[in-house]
């Protein structure tokens, strides 16, 4: 992933063994070139697969173990089986009528993750909304949108959410903007429910949810919302995604992450404490 790039939907599984055979082919001392000639094929092929923006052909990545030095057929089997499953769709393949390319990627990262932290400072998080709240938010967002795309893509939201119920559900970590409670989405009681919702939310071990009021002024974030992702496998880095009006920029570069991620980190210092949200929320549910 680039900074200011989209990519498309692979899934964690296909990063981490694409960069593994990255990690095989820079051990063996081939180059691009050197590997794309073993296999017949063109060095941006090569160079495709490590960076997962192609499915892995399982004769290509046999072939490519092999003059990599890994021989041990059971080593190879279990490669493989991990590559079949990772050309596998994603569960939210079934919405690739409405969810655009670089929103699959974010999905894609969601679903994989162990920690999810943000910052939002517009809307209430989708992880985190009610039916009602995500209809009236997909409505303003896609004004000229038929009713029945409007329906998949609520239907999308709360699909997301099941990730909260898993078993191991990841760490949800999310600064709020103060403006994201006070502007009104829909009617009156759709905001009263939406703002009851991360009252229950908030009660969960696996969300930590901090408001960061007007009062605290500036900070470090004050352009816009972003995600950082972090996964339970070790050869993947964290990755962030900024978003825009039309998409998004993914980043895993060490040094763009750690902007982020130290914004995030004077971001909670400076915001209202995690066990001061209760009562910040039941306060505002009071006004609405």
């Amino acid at each position: 992933m680039a900074g200011g790039q989209g990519v498309g939907a692979p899934t964690v599984l296909r990063v981490v063994l694409g960069r593994r055979l990255r990690d095989l082919r820079e051990q063996a001392g081939l180059s691009y070139e050197e590997a794309a000639r073993a296999l017949d094929v063109t060095h941006a092929t090569i160079r495709r697969m490590e960076k997962a923006q192609v499915g892995l052909k399982g004769p290509y990545v046999e072939k490519l173990l092999r003059i990599y030095g890994i021989t041990e057929q059971q080593e190879l089997d279990a490669f493989l089986g991990l590559a079949r499953e990772a050309n596998r769709p994603g569960w939210w393949h079934r919405y690739r009528d409405v969810l655009p390319e670089w929103f699959s990627a974010f999905v894609s990262l969601e679903a994989e993750a162990s920690q999810i932290r943000a910052y939002e400072p517009h809307y209430i998080p989708g992880l985190l909304q009610t039916e009602a709240y995500a209809a009236a938010v997909l409505r303003a967002g896609q004004p000229h949108a038929p009713r029945e795309e409007i329906d998949r893509l609520v239907a999308l939201r709360l699909a997301r959410q099941e990730l909260l119920e898993r078993k191991e559900p990841p760490l949800l970590w999310v600064v709020m903007d103060e403006t994201v409670l006070r502007r009104g989405i829909g009617r009156p009681n759709v905001m009263r429910a939406q703002v009851t919702r991360l009252i229950e939310v908030s009660q969960s071990p696996q969300v930590r949810l901090q408001i960061m009021p007007f009062a605290a002024g500036l900070h470090p974030a004050m352009y816009g919302p972003f995600h950082l992702f972090r996964f339970p496998v070790p050869e993947l880095s964290d990755v962030a995604c900024a978003e825009n009006l039309v998409g998004a920029a993914y980043f895993d570069q060490r040094d763009d992450v750690s902007g982020f991620r130290e914004a995030l980190d004077r971001m909670c210092a400076q915001a209202a404490p995690v066990h001061r949200t209760e009562a910040i929320l039941s306060a505002l549910r009071k006004e609405i």
